[in-house]
């Protein structure tokens, strides 16, 4: 019967000892499903992320030509607004974009529209916008874009600006040169 009862404890050793190996099996298996399922979600949603709808997986891409009108008045206001945003409101550096982009004649309605105003000129307000877009609005004997301002609240404004020929900005206002 010794022997029954040495067998007896071997057998359940070998079988307690199985069944923490199963258990420790599950619990691994268990932790890698569990870390690797997040991991595939995560992949496969970037793999798929492509075009504008993306969110932050797709990599934005930002394309300008000087000889356009468009893209130098986007140059400008984003350049501006930057200037505008930063330490010290730009300083020297705004005073230089305006004498870069706007025609000289036209920077001293500018100014003049500042004083009675008391606001800025180019943004045609008091604050700094939190972002823009500049849109094509035609082109006659001039190029023309709407600027639209996004401030901190979401609200927008919208802007009219007139490039000459000679990529210099020669109106800024709630219309267009050639409006009526």
């Amino acid at each position: 019967m010794n022997s029954n009862s040495g067998n007896s404890n071997a057998f359940s050793t070998t079988s307690t000892t199985a069944r923490r190996r199963g258990r420790r099996a599950a619990l691994i298996a268990g932790l890698v499903a569990a870390t690797a399922l997040p991991l595939a979600i995560t992949a496969s949603a970037e793999a798929t992320s492509v075009g504008p709808t993306a969110g932050t997986a797709a990599f934005r891409s930002v394309s300008g030509q000087p000889s356009n009108s468009v893209s130098r008045i986007a140059d400008f206001y984003g350049a501006y607004i930057d200037a505008q945003s930063g330490p010290g409101e730009g300083g020297n550096l705004v005073t230089e974009l305006r004498k870069y982009y706007v025609d000289a004649d036209y920077l001293t309605q500018i100014e003049a529209w500042e004083d009675a105003n008391h606001a800025d000129g180019v943004l045609r307000a008091q604050n700094v916008p939190a972002k823009w877009t500049v849109t094509d609005n035609g082109k006659a004997d001039h190029s023309e874009a709407v600027v639209t301002l996004t401030w901190g609240d979401t609200t927008t404004t919208k802007i009219v600006v007139d490039m000459n020929r000679d990529h210099e900005i020669i109106h800024i206002g709630d219309k267009g040169i050639g409006s009526k």
